[in-house]
């Protein structure tokens, strides 16, 4: 690990040693993100690890569920989350409400035909001499 990475997590140094090795590779990479972020998104990570340390443990295990069941997604899949998510984002606060209560007031059907009639994500567009056999 580089000094700086150390410096990042002084805090482990007296429990480094007990900690299994996918915690300390996790907190590794962690650290090495860090360095790479800009002034702002150290400041939202910081916020979203604050927003982290306070939600009550049950919340915490019903989150780490969902990402692994969003890991276990094929990638295309994944993709549409992401792109679903970021439309979703993009929304007006007010909007976003809406929807977070038409979501709560679905059964699991409803929700289950939702998700299946959602749009397939865009695909790129290729230029037409791409599509060509033989581009010569």
């Amino acid at each position: 690990m580089s000094p700086q990475q150390q410096q990042l997590l002084h805090g482990y140094e007296d429990k480094w040693n007990s900690l299994p090795p996918e915690r300390q590779q996790a907190l590794a990479r962690g650290s090495q993100r860090w360095l790479t972020m800009t002034p702002e998104q150290r400041t939202g990570a910081q916020e979203r690890f604050a927003q982290w340390r306070a939600m009550p443990p049950e919340q915490r295990q019903l989150l780490r569920q969902r990402w692994q069941q969003f890991k276990a997604l094929p990638p295309e899949r994944q993709q549409r989350v992401r792109e679903q998510f970021n439309r979703f984002r993009q929304m007006p606060p007010e909007r976003r409400q809406q929807l977070r209560q038409q979501w709560r007031q679905m059964t699991p059907e409803q929700r289950r035909r939702v998700i299946q009639r959602a749009p397939p994500p865009r695909a790129a567009v290729q230029h037409p001499q791409a599509l060509r056999r033989n581009p010569r």
